[in-house]
């Protein structure tokens, strides 16, 4: 898995049958050199050097199965799932692209891999996004519900799961880290807000999340979803380093709390994954925003730095068994879709 927020590569295993079964395994992080990152985002918008960053993207994605292997000799698989990294996503088209050759990873890695997880849920109208959904109610068959579980990458979403296995909504809640992350490389050279330092040094600008939340995205009906950049040309004018960052952490905060208007009941809490959950002036916006308990995913035992990575694992199964990865509740496709290309290491 690479995500949006461009920081490196996620890798983790899984034992599953692709529904209510998951034994969880070990997992790495890779972060991305600078260098690398750099030419990544410069093929952001499918401007570019698309097939040159691809080879190179997949080649690093193949080194680092090939390292996990040798951190975790005990834990053998057979099969990768293969998110790769979405450059484009624009839903309203029905299209979105993410790069990562599925062919070239199972020759260099000697494993089946199940990749383009995105196109055939896209091309039957849905948006392609969110596809972490149906892992997250796996793991949450036994604890207390309706519960939301929010997922902070680059861009942020929810997923709100319900009593009954099949109610389940989700959508993209709208900015997580991308924003931020922007404004503190633009501002001091940093790769984030490290710590959430920044921001709470600075001063929120309520006219500007005012202003911010007054987009119509946030008044559509999901499921929804965004690119990385949908909010790239929001103007934080005036406003000096620390409270733009006040600001932005504000606003993904924001975005979260009014998302919760769209959820059939409200949620009894909010378990929170992804890198956003390290920001401790985040974590306190959320926890005041919105209202109700708000825990790391940790706190039932999982484990948020692995767990899109393991989503994608868990996709991967249910694509070879032909069970749907998405359902109209949470991509808006008209009925629930299978997807995914298998490649096959011997070809």
């Amino acid at each position: 898995m690479s995500g949006t927020s461009l920081d490196g590569i996620d890798v983790a295993a899984i034992r599953s049958d692709g529904e209510a079964w998951v034994e969880t395994g070990p997992a790495l992080t890779l972060p991305y050199l600078d260098d690398f990152r750099e030419q990544l985002r410069g093929v952001l918008g499918g401007k570019g050097q698309v097939a040159r960053v691809e080879a190179k993207m997949t080649r690093l994605h193949a080194a680092a199965v090939i390292e996990f292997r040798a951190q975790y000799p005990g834990t053998p698989f057979d099969l990768i799932g293969s998110h790769g990294h979405t450059i484009l996503h624009e839903p309203q088209n029905h299209r979105t692209w993410q790069i990562g050759d599925g062919a070239v990873l199972a020759h260099l890695t000697g494993c089946d891999v199940v990749a383009d997880f995105r196109s055939a849920d896209a091309a039957a109208g849905g948006e392609g996004a969110p596809l972490a959904p149906l892992y997250h109610a796996a793991l949450a068959t036994t604890l207390a519900k309706p519960l939301a579980v929010l997922n902070i990458g680059g861009v942020a979403n929810v997923t709100w799961i319900g009593q009954a296995p099949a109610d389940i909504l989700a959508f993209d809640t709208g900015p997580g880290n991308a924003l931020l992350d922007d404004w503190v490389r633009r501002h001091t050279g940093q790769a984030a807000d490290i710590g959430g330092a920044l921001a709470r040094s600075g001063r929120v600008s309520d006219a500007h999340v005012e202003r911010f939340l007054g987009a119509p995205y946030f008044a559509r009906t999901p499921p929804k979803s965004l690119d990385r950049d949908d909010f790239a040309a929001f103007a934080l004018d005036g406003l000096s380093a620390a409270d733009g960052a006040a600001t932005l952490t504000e606003i993904t905060a924001a975005a979260a709390e009014a998302a919760g208007r769209h959820f059939p009941a409200p949620a009894r809490e909010f378990l929170v994954t992804g890198g956003g959950r390290h920001n401790p002036a985040l974590m306190v916006a959320l926890g005041r925003r919105l209202g109700g308990p708000v825990r790391p995913v940790e706190a039932v035992g999982w484990d948020g730095d692995a767990l899109e990575a393991q989503a994608f694992a868990y996709l991967a199964i249910r694509s070879t068994r032909g069970l749907p990865l998405s359902l109209p509740t949470t991509t808006g496709a008209p009925q629930p879709v299978c997807g995914g290309t298998l490649f096959l290491a011997s070809t």
